[in-house]
């Protein structure tokens, strides 16, 4: 399917003026498409919001949606890319506050991972790059992933489905594109996101859920050694779910019961 830039079908970038393309300075949301329907909708939506409130962008979130809705009906099913940049400026950091948002929208078709990863788990791979600390921009999914393409270019071996990141101080943060959740005595332990990482929207929604339910969940700064004393680790984001992840480094786990628990509730979630 066609790509559309503000509203209209397009194949090309409109203006190499574009500060997404000079600088990275937008923000975008990968959001999985069902009969039509744009999955988790709300969250990616306020999570967008706050990017936006975050880097003093004004977008127009009821055209957002209302894109997104038409965009993701004509798709019908598949995976679907919003980038929002801030639109043109001349050359130099500094921007308008006339600047327009550019909209861009794309469709990919869905992602056709083993289901052997859901079933059976996964091994990480130890990434030896590591994340900046950067609390202006910790949490938002903002345009600037070299990090990550470094860090997922550190392996080739198909046996590692993702990466596990850790930010310059040591602490675990997440995966190359997925969120980090522990089991521990019944209860849920994710990383604070306070000084880097993105605030997953599955993440949104399964400590939604676990609270729901009544089940502990801490975010905090987790060390090598909590990993090592979790009883359950699994990995989560809006395309695919949960992943258990049965080995790290000299690791393992089990693929446990709390882990299957929200394994079935990302699967109605995501309609899999």
């Amino acid at each position: 399917m066609q790509s559309w830039v503000n509203g209209q079908p397009a194949s090309a970038l409109a203006s190499l003026k574009d500060r997404g393309l000079a600088y990275g300075d937008g923000l975008f949301e990968t959001i999985a498409v069902k009969a039509g329907q744009p999955l988790l909708l709300d969250l990616h939506l306020q999570r967008l919001a706050h990017g936006c409130s975050r880097l003093a962008m004004a977008a127009d979130h009821t055209l957002i949606r209302s894109e997104l809705l038409a965009y993701a009906q004509a798709m019908g099913e598949g995976v679907l890319k919003l980038i929002l940049t801030r639109g043109d400026s001349l050359r130099g950091y500094s921007f308008t506050a006339e600047a327009q948002p550019r909209r861009i929208l794309q469709a990919s078709p869905a992602a056709a991972y083993p289901e052997a990863y859901g079933a059976h788990g996964v091994q990480l791979f130890d990434c030896a790059t590591r994340l900046a600390e950067q609390p202006l921009l910790a949490g938002l999914k903002h345009l600037n992933r070299l990090e990550q393409v470094i860090a997922r270019s550190e392996w080739q071996d198909p046996a590692y489905a993702e990466g596990l990141m850790r930010d310059t101080s040591g602490r675990v943060i997440e995966g190359v594109f997925s969120n980090l959740f522990l089991v521990r005595d019944g209860g849920l332990i994710t990383a604070d996101l306070q000084r880097c990482g993105v605030a997953g929207v599955m993440r949104a929604a399964l400590l939604a859920h676990a609270e729901q339910l009544a089940i502990p969940c801490q975010i905090t700064d987790i060390s090598l050694a909590q990993l090592r004393q979790a009883d359950e680790v699994f990995l989560c984001n809006s395309v695919y779910g949960i992943w258990p992840v049965r080995a790290f480094a000299d690791l393992s786990w089990p693929v446990g019961p709390l882990t299957r628990k929200l394994q079935g509730i990302a699967r109605t979630l995501l309609d899999v």
